[in-house]
């Protein structure tokens, strides 16, 4: 028998990390093209909606309508974006992409026996929650990477006139308020092994977070919830005009890293088997 037949198999430093990269780029570059098309679609109409026609329009608007979608700011490029792209849409599909990743990894896997089959192959429960909580840490930050870049190519075209330092801003606390939507459905999945359940958690902490913010902006007397609200941690001091907000990050940040650790704590405890 030869040297080289005794020697041992290497295995992956990270295996279910880069699984789910792998096995999810197909997704990646679906979710990548349709944050293009929105902002290819929306972004570039800036320069001809200024126009009185518009004033008129949304002065016609019940106020605390306009102040809910932002439409109060529209009028800067740093406004417009954040109403069409950060604060609305993109805010939908970078929810709902990092909720379906969230939900796939651990929930997903459990519910189609790929779970158990892993974790026979000496993978511990607590490994595997981590590798899966830093996959969907670098698949949001992709596309954020995405949006930012993007966003800057048609800055100077489309006259948004926007801070490339501001714009990392916002783009990273746009990251960060869809990462926290993927890491409650990564919880949860680790919590109860259900892919709806999972699905639930992660959509309740976008809808919550933006009705709470919604909420909280009608009058004084509500303006407490939106203290409450991720959505308000991440917009509210408005860093696509004024740059970096750290207190609303560490919020952010704070709060899924405590779901991270629920994550791995829930795996580690339950019986999968069940």
């Amino acid at each position: 028998m030869t040297t080289a037949a005794l020697a041992p198999v290497s295995r992956p430093t990270a295996p279910i990390f880069s699984r789910h990269l792998l096995d999810g780029w197909r997704g990646q570059l679906g979710w990548s093209l349709g944050i293009a098309a929105v902002i290819g679609m929306y972004l570039p109409l800036f320069p001809s909606l200024q126009s009185p026609e518009l004033a008129q329009l949304i002065d016609s608007l019940p106020a605390e309508l306009v102040s809910t979608l932002g439409f109060n700011q529209i009028a800067s490029g740093a406004g417009y974006a954040q109403a069409t792209f950060f604060g609305l849409l993109g805010f939908v599909l970078a929810a709902i992409a990092s909720v379906s990743w969230g939900a796939a990894f651990i929930a997903g896997t459990e519910e189609t026996g790929r779970l158990e089959l892993t974790l026979a192959h000496a993978v511990g429960r607590a490994q595997y929650a981590l590798e899966s909580a830093v996959a969907l840490i670098v698949k949001m930050l992709a596309l954020g990477a995405v949006a930012f870049l993007l966003i800057l190519a048609i800055n100077t075209p489309a006259e948004l006139d926007l801070s490339a330092t501001n714009l990392l801003a916002v783009t990273i606390a746009w990251t960060s308020l869809g990462l926290l939507s993927g890491v409650a459905a990564l919880a949860f999945g680790a919590l109860t092994g259900r892919r709806s359940w999972a699905i639930g958690a992660g959509a309740g902490i976008a809808v919550l977070g933006y009705g709470l913010d919604a909420v909280g902006g009608t009058s004084e007397d509500f303006a407490w919830l939106s203290n409450l609200s991720p959505y308000h941690w991440a917009f509210d001091n408005t860093p696509l005009a004024d740059g970096f907000d750290w207190a609303g990050l560490a919020l952010l940040w704070g709060l899924s890293a405590v779901l991270i650790g629920i994550t791995a704590w829930a795996l580690s405890r339950r019986d999968i088997l069940g």
